[in-house]
């Protein structure tokens, strides 16, 4: 059996040094899920819309095809919207596993924005109006993807899909403080 580490003395002590949480501690937690909401509704309200942030998100979905290039062409083209997915995740667990729940927040809405982003470009699979990087040399990544596994006349399904999961996300984003308490 582990003793344990510290004395029911030091343990006492530190309780006596602790400050307690006052109502505007409580409050000061909403913030973020204050400055979460209209940012969310904005990218809900507008998909589709090209930001400052897509042109991160841009050479995010660039790099990860890079990266997923070693594994056939159908990861290869999955994988601009797989880097898009895992990037904001892998931050989003980093805050989550050090209870940094503002962290967690903004690292999902990220995500949901990402999301928002994919939903534009997999409904957009059959007609290809977008604007690719490359021009017409280059091929549709959701036009491929769809048309593989036989459900390209349900892009935009797959789109609106993507959307519920944004929206998804935002809601876990804005009630994180119910979640994680810092």
């Amino acid at each position: 059996m582990e003793t344990a580490k510290y004395s029911n003395k030091e343990i006492n002590q530190s309780l006596k040094k602790a400050k307690p949480i006052s109502r505007w501690d409580n409050i000061k937690r909403w913030i973020p899920s204050v400055i979460i909401i209209p940012i969310a509704a904005y990218w809900v309200f507008n998909r589709g819309e090209f930001g400052l942030l897509d042109n991160a998100d841009l050479v995010i979905h660039e790099a990860g095809h890079f990266f997923f290039s070693f594994f056939g062409k159908f990861i290869y083209t999955l994988g601009g919207t797989l880097m898009q997915i895992i990037l904001p995740s892998i931050i989003a667990s980093f805050f989550f596993r050090n209870n940094y729940r503002t962290g967690v927040q903004f690292a999902l809405l990220w995500l949901g924005q990402n999301l928002i982003n994919i939903s534009v470009y997999a409904a957009d699979a059959r007609a290809r109006k977008l604007p690719l990087l490359g021009g017409n040399k280059v091929y549709h990544d959701w036009h491929y993807l769809l048309g593989e596994i036989g459900i390209l006349e349900y892009d935009h399904i797959v789109g609106h899909i993507f959307v519920g999961i944004a929206i998804t996300i935002f809601a876990v984003a804005i009630l994180m403080p119910l979640l994680i308490h810092d």
